[in-house]
């Protein structure tokens, strides 16, 4: 079976904010791009695995509610949590087992939007 997920959004007030919160949190280069009326900064891509971009437009409103997305942490989900706060957002689960599935943790980022963590160990 295929990997279900294949493209997310994530829905910004302040592209140039969440820009530098994520590249701080997960030490990434993010590309800026336009497609009709949203400004997007595009995660690094590779072929067959998913990705994703901070998009701000008229029909993207941040939220702590609803679908919340899972990155990928790494091998270990405490480095980049570590960066949260420092970034401009809010830890709101510290790292957390899930058995033989791995790790966990939530937080708020700097738009306000609930973003999980998931790393092996």
């Amino acid at each position: 079976m295929q990997n279900r997920v294949v493209w997310f959004d994530i829905p910004v007030s302040d592209l140039e904010r969440a820009k530098g919160f994520y590249s701080k949190v997960f030490e990434v280069e993010m590309v800026e791009n336009e497609m009709g009326p949203n400004k997007m900064a595009m995660f690094p891509f590779e072929p067959s695995i998913a990705s994703g971009a901070l998009v701000q437009g008229p029909d993207y409103k941040p939220s702590a509610e609803g679908t919340v997305i899972y990155l990928n942490g790494g091998e270990d989900l405490s480095v980049p949590l570590a960066r949260v706060e420092e970034a401009g957002g809010t830890v709101l689960l510290d790292k957390m087992s899930i058995g033989e599935y791995g790790f966990i943790a939530y937080f708020l980022d700097s738009e306000g939007n609930k973003v999980a963590i998931h790393s092996a160990s």
